[in-house]
């Protein structure tokens, strides 16, 4: 089991960007790890993942947008938001485990972030 936690989330204005963090208390890095959003009363939209060889995934609402990343040293996953919108506004989570898992959000899932872009 591990362990996880987000940070970097806030309140943006349109246009901007943020980078947010996902650290485990284990090697999340060695596997998959996705980060999702959900707006209120909605579904968990799964945004990105980065696979344990380092392939990354997008879904076309954030795609050229968003930049999922990783640091193996950390134990950290990224997630560079830039151009954000105020159809953006979510909390972000992240989630790790075997890849059915992790598309399927069934894996571990940390605490949440809240992201908000508005003027």
């Amino acid at each position: 089991q591990v362990d996880l936690v987000e940070s970097g989330g806030g309140l943006v204005q349109p246009g901007g960007s943020l980078r947010l963090s996902c650290v485990g208390s284990g090697p999340i890095s060695a596997r998959p790890t996705g980060w999702y959003r959900q707006s209120p009363g909605g579904p968990r939209e799964l945004l990105a993942v980065i696979a344990i060889a380092g392939s990354t995934t997008y879904a076309d609402s954030v795609k050229g947008r968003f930049t999922v990343s990783r640091d193996l040293a950390k134990n950290t996953v990224y997630l560079q938001m830039n151009d954000l919108k105020p159809g953006d506004t979510a909390v972000y989570y992240c989630n790790t485990g075997n890849w059915g898992d992790v598309v399927a959000g069934g894996g571990t899932w940390g605490q949440g972030t809240q992201v908000t872009v508005s003027s």
